[in-house]
């Protein structure tokens, strides 16, 4: 059916949240494999990303330090 192809923010979450637990992926893992499935080019789904999903990146790529984030947490 055509509902089931179209993707709205609601869809993409929950398709990386299941792909988070279910694979044990990252979210960036699973935002990438997504866009490998669906034949998505990941530079074009910002639209896609909702902000609970945008923060769980963030929170994510902050831990990993591949970005700068603010100092919530004591360094240990």
């Amino acid at each position: 059916m055509i509902e089931e192809t179209i993707l709205t923010k609601k869809k993409f979450a929950v398709l990386v949240e299941n792909a988070v637990y279910s694979h044990n992926m990252s979210y960036i893992d699973a935002i990438i494999h997504i866009c490998d499935q669906r034949e998505l080019d990941p530079s074009e789904i910002s639209k896609l990303i909702s902000p609970v999903i945008k923060d769980k990146l963030e929170a994510e790529c902050i831990s990993k330090r591949l970005i700068k984030g603010g100092t919530a947490s004591l360094p240990v």
